[in-house]
Order: C-alpha cells, then structure tokens, then sequence
C-alpha cells in the first residue's frame, strides 16, 4: 500500500514538472486579404480576415497590428531617428521630413472585429495599432479578426515604395496589416524604423486588383495563371483574360511570415524550372543596362538554390523569384527585390545574399530584432561560400571581408555587444559590422573552436531541428555543442554579450640544445583554444594543440600536419608554457593560428622567427 502511494506520487510530482517545463510552441496565423491598388493616386484599400490561433500557456487580452507605411511619415520614429543618429542611411537621411501629402506613405485600420463582433477599442499608435479585448483569447484556442484597411504606397524610400530610382513602379513590401508575434518573451510589437522584422508563420491567401497592363511577382503561387498571362501561363497554351481594365492576380503562399509583391507594365518575366521541380522567376526591365546580365543571372540562380540546400538544409518551397524593386537588397519569403542595374559580379553577389536569407530569415527566422547576427551574420557567411563556388574562386579566402569589417569595428572604438536590439544600436555602422561582419565571424571562427566538419554537420542540423521554430542563441550553441561534444557556452557569452576581444601572443621564446619552450601569453579578455604550429629547419611542421579546460573536450584533427595534443589552458591563467622537445637550431618559426579563423585582433605578436645561433629570445 504504502509502495503504491510512493509510486503514484512520484509519477504525480514527474508529471507536475513536465507541464512546468517551457514548451517551445508557435503561434499560427492564416491571412485571406483582397486588395486594390488604383495606380492614379497610389492609394489602396483592402479587407483582411486573419484567423489567429494563440498556442501559447497564456491568456491574451490584447493584439497588436504592425503598420509599417505609417513609418513614411514627417516626424514619425524613422524620421527622427534618421535624422538624429550620427550616421544615417544615406538612403533615408532627411528624406522622410520632406515628403508631402501626396508622397507619405499610410496604413489605416476600420472596423475591426473579433469573432463577428466589433472591438470597441484600438488605437493607431504610429507604426502600431493597439488593441484591447472586449475577450481574451484563451491558450490553446483560435480568434477570427476581420478588418478594412486603407493605404498610400509613399515614394521609394526605404525597401518599400513607388517610383524607384530604377523606374519600377511598385515594391510592395510591409504593405498590410501585420500582426506582432508573440512568443515565449512575451509581445514584440516594435516601432518600424527601417531595421528588422519578425512574423508569424502561416498561411496567405491574397487577390490584388491592378491596372491589367501590371505585371506582378513576389511571395506565393499564383492561382490563376490562364487568366494573368504574362509569361505565368502553361507554355504553348491560350491565355483567357476577363474583359475590364483591371486583372485579380490570385496568390497562395502556404507556411511563410510574410507576403511582398512588386508591381510594374515593363517587366520581363523570365522562367527558370530546376529539374527539382523548384521554379525560378526573374522578373526585371530589360534595357541596355539589365538585359545581358539578367539574361546571365537565370543561369547563377538555381545553382546557388542547389549549393544552399546542399550546405543548410533543403529550401522547402517549390519557387523563389528575383525582382527588380527596392532600393538595394531586400529578403522576403520566396521572393527577393534587388536593385537590377548592375554588373554581374554585383548582380549575382546581391541576388546570392538576399536567397541566403530564405533560410535564416525565411525558414529558421530567429527574432531579427533581438538577433540580427543570426540572419544577417550567417548570411552573409553562406553567400560567401555560394559565391566562391558559383565562380569557382576556391584560393580566396571568402570571409576575408567579415573579419576585416569585424577588426575596423573594433579599432572604431564603436562596438556594442551583439546582444543589443536592432533598434538601438547606437550607430548604423556598430549594427550593420556587429550584424553582418561579427556575425559571419562567429560561424567561422566557431568552426576553428569545434572543427569545420562539425561546424558544417551542425548547421544542417540546426536547420532540421530549428526549421519554422524561431531558434536563439541558446538553441543553435545546443545543437553546436551536441554535434561536437564541446560545451559552448562561454564562446557565446563572450563572443555574443561581450565586446571583449581575442588576442594571444608569444611572449617568450628560451631554447637550450635540447628543449624550447615557449611562453604564450593571453593579451586580449577574451579566452580561445590554441592551435600552435612549430615549423622545424627540415621543413616538417607539428600542430600543438590546446584547448580551454571549460569546453570540456577537445575538436578532431583538421589536417595532415602532426597534431600534438598539450595539456589544456584555464581561462584564469594569463601565461601558458609549452615546451617542445626540439633545440636551438631545429626549429625555424613558431605562430599561432595559422589559418586565421580566431578573431585575433593584433596578430603582430602571433609568430616568431628562430635564428640557429642564439639560446634566448624574448618578445
């Protein structure tokens, strides 16, 4: 009896922890919108029904909509920031302040309703709409949403807009209204002031309404290609547009955290079918300076789709499209706005970055807001492979550019750790060296710490775990150290939350005719592993390898050259000896970090040339 009341306790108390464990859950969402844009004056108006399920513990008695164009507005947050911050995007600087009536850009919402029943309270809040519950929505259940809303497409000033400087009349991105994520941190309901986004996954179903001499790509497979044309068509069949001035392009796109749409009558729709089965548009306006590289950049496209979903995971949508828009480079869910008037290097550079996003920002997308690093930063390190690669370029190193843009930040005095929000950088350049350049880095150099192989074994496995899951720093060093058998955590409290640095020097170097032992000395806050490589008079080379006591483990053999396993290094100790059974004149050099993947950010004192005829160097 008493055994039994035992038992049953103890499975109550196991069963009361499992439910106190944090669950990892999404929220969902599923957007039917149908919109039209009168092309006259730019203004659009639209309906939207969203159904929203809230799978979070939590009770929600408030919602909150993004409504990005508001942004686009004298005096609103992306205004004065552009123009308070020491050094603005030279694409925004003053420019918001000078718009007119006809030229800012607006979202506003009417009529809203939840579950057939008008919301007695929201409020437009600038780039926010909040608003109060008549009922909260209860964990684990869905609420109906239904709203009219009215807008002005502003001029093109920052990724979204009309009129580019390339001609192309509409980049319809962050155009509707969003709702704000909440997750297990609770609601994000940022003000837009031209940095990072965060969505919820889910699915969309959007009709526009436009000028029938429009022709339109972005996110989503267009329903009813024998009605549109445009090269959307079944090859060789007859298209049956409706009678009318306007055409209803019908798009679905299942599974995605946002929708963009580019509009313009001069596009060129080129089709690309991969033997997959993935299908790639390139939409763009054909002109002296577009056509031939364009024409080359069908070719570049689904190859780099095939080296991404090789090297990070399958890209799981059966399209992704290349448009000519925006004001640069800009990511959105299958689709991507690039500017298109460029030579070819630049052209496929551009084109390669904004497709890497398909995975960080488009299928992993962890919280842009809080980690930038984490799309930006291993993004730019995978379109550097895919573009070493693409061109064959394999001596070059290709992330020379990251740590040079990482080391400029330090010297700059201007670093913030990577911990900080996207928003509050301080300056533009401590975000985008700290989100693009320290961010690349950090893969890199984590290849260094475990071993490129596990590196590269880790990402494909962070992609099959993490993929439509919003991953964080923690979730990507877990599955980092549960593939390399490391533990992780200091390099990314270091690394991440710190603008502590890295670097090690040779401080001494004493040899008798016997022994040399070197004397190594950690300069930097920072501490690392240690590959020391000795190269001998004969020519012949061993690896000393040392690793930190706190990563618990050692990383594999990377090459040929004779490794040396040395006894592992406290984080506390500032001097580390390392004594090598050679003498005077059998050693020629010594350095540290050969391969240059540790951040070291003085490698003046990394390397020590040996002379056969003296016994005592110091340094």
């Amino acid at each position: 009896m008493y055994m039994t009341f035992a038992f049953s306790l103890v499975l109550s108390i196991a069963s009361l922890v499992a439910h106190a464990q944090p669950e990892r859950w999404q929220q969902k969402v599923n957007y039917q919108m149908e919109v039209s844009l009168n092309t006259q004056n730019h203004q659009y108006t639209g309906t939207q029904k969203l159904v929203f399920t809230n799978n979070s513990p939590d009770t929600l008695h408030k919602v909150f909509y993004h409504l990005y164009y508001n942004a686009f507005q004298p005096n609103s947050a992306m205004d004065v920031r552009s123009r308070t911050i020491s050094d603005p995007d030279a694409r925004v600087r003053d420019r918001i302040s000078k718009l007119d009536d006809s030229e800012i850009g607006f979202l506003q919402v009417s009529n809203l309703k939840m579950n057939g029943k008008a919301i007695s309270q929201y409020e437009h809040v600038g780039t926010i709409l909040e608003v109060t519950l008549d009922k909260p929505i209860m964990p684990k259940s869905s609420a109906t949403f239904e709203l009219d809303f009215k807008g002005q497409v502003p001029l093109q000033v920052r990724r979204s807009g009309r009129d580019s400087d390339e001609g192309i009349a509409y980049s319809m991105s962050q155009w509707y209204p969003k709702m704000a994520n909440y997750d297990y941190q609770g609601w994000h309901a940022n003000p837009y002031i031209g940095r990072e986004f965060y969505g919820i996954w889910g699915d969309f179903d959007v009709k526009i309404t436009i000028d029938k001499s429009f022709i339109l790509g972005g996110t989503g497979y267009l329903q009813n290609p024998q009605q549109i044309g445009y090269g959307y068509e079944k090859p060789g069949s007859t298209v049956n547009r409706p009678s009318g001035q306007t055409l209803t392009w019908h798009f679905k796109a299942p599974m995605v955290h946002d929708f963009m749409w580019a509009a313009d009558p001069d596009y060129t729709h080129d089709v690309v079918e991969m033997p997959n089965g993935i299908t790639v548009h390139h939409l763009y306006q054909k002109n002296s300076k577009t056509a031939e590289n364009w024409e080359k950049l069908k070719e570049y496209t689904p190859k780099a789709i095939d080296f991404l979903s090789k090297n990070f995971g399958q890209y799981p949508y059966k399209q992704f499209s290349v448009i000519q828009g925006g004001d640069g480079g800009m990511e959105y869910p299958m689709s991507t706005l690039i500017t298109g008037e460029r030579n070819l290097g630049s052209l496929v550079g551009v084109m390669v970055h904004e497709l890497a996003h398909s995975w960080f920002h488009g299928v992993l997308a962890s919280n842009e807001s809080l980690y930038p690093w984490m799309d930006e930063g291993f993004t730019s390190y995978a379109s550097s492979l895919a573009m070493r690669d693409l061109f064959n370029t394999q001596s070059n190193d290709p992330h020379r550019g990251s740590y040079g843009g990482y080391y400029g930040l330090v010297r700059s005095g201007l670093e913030e750790p990577m911990s900080t929000h996207a928003d509050h950088y301080n300056t533009n350049r401590a975000y985008g060296s700290a989100a693009y350049s320290k961010g690349a880095v950090f893969l890199e150099q984590l290849g260094y710490i475990i071993g490129a192989e596990n590196r590269d074994k880790g990402m494909l496995r962070y992609f099959e775990t993490w993929k439509f899951k919003h991953p964080n720093v923690n979730d990507l060093i877990r599955v980092m150290e549960k593939t390399s058998g490391i533990e992780l955590d200091w390099y990314k409290e270091y690394f991440v939350f710190t603008t502590k640095t890295i670097d090690y020097g040779i401080k001494e170097v004493r040899a008798t005719d016997s022994e040399t032992k070197l004397i190594l000395e950690r300069v930097g806050d920072m501490p690392m592993p240690l590959d020391v490589v000795v190269t001998y008079a004969d020519g012949t080379q061993e690896l000393y390898y040392i690793p930190l006591e706190i990563m618990r483990g050692s990383k594999p053999t990377e090459s040929n050259i004779k490794r040396v396993d040395a006894k592992r290094w406290s984080w506390t100790h500032p001097y580390y000896e390392l004594s090598i059974p050679k003498g005077a004149g059998q050693i020629k050099s010594v350095e540290i970090d050969p391969s240059g993947r540790m951040a070291d950010v003085d490698r003046s004192n990394n390397s020590f040339e040996l002379s056969s005829d003296l016994k005592l160097y110091m340094k």
